[in-house]
């Protein structure tokens, strides 16, 4: 089969799923290789990210059923744009913009009893969200997970509305 003959929402879910998986697979390079302990926030973030390569795989497998490939493809549009909305706010809280989850943020509830107080701090996340650990021209890998993954959202979903013109 040629790739000409691929329907639009096929071809454009592969390229979600492509574009998500070079995405976690930055990710886990920098866990991995250049050893970046990951925050929740940053957990959070991979979770679309894994939905956006199933639904992307899953569009391209449905390619004799171009209405249910784009269903899949606008499932993936949909992942790429929470993990953008989760980075542009893991990039607030890293700012200090605003202030992320306590159980990664630093912050110490006030008003614990001294046993509360060891508790807390002996079972608290040593990896803080609102950190930067990594940036590259001033943005962080939160920052830049917000602006690859909206703009693969936008793309795709400007595809589909080219193909929806022809």
């Amino acid at each position: 089969m040629s790739s000409t003959a691929l329907p639009v929402p096929s071809k454009l879910g592969l390229l979600a799923a492509l574009g998500s998986g070079a995405l976690l697979g930055g990710a886990l390079y920098f866990q991995y290789v250049v050893g970046l302990a990951p925050c929740e926030m940053c957990h959070w973030q991979r979770w679309p990210h894994i939905a956006a390569i199933a639904a992307g795989l899953l569009a391209f497998a449905s390619f004799a059923r171009p209405r249910l490939a784009m269903t899949f493809t606008l499932l993936a549009i949909a992942a790429l744009a929470v993990t953008s909305a989760i980075g542009v706010f893991h990039a607030g809280v890293e700012l200090h913009w605003w202030q992320g989850p306590q159980t990664c943020s630093g912050t110490i509830p006030r008003g614990l009893s001294a046993h509360e107080l060891k508790k807390y701090l002996f079972g608290a996340r040593m990896v803080r969200c609102d950190d930067i650990v990594w940036s590259l021209w001033g943005i962080s890998m939160a920052g830049w997970n917000a602006i690859l993954s909206g703009a693969l959202a936008l793309a795709l979903a400007s595809g589909i509305a080219t193909g929806a013109r022809r």
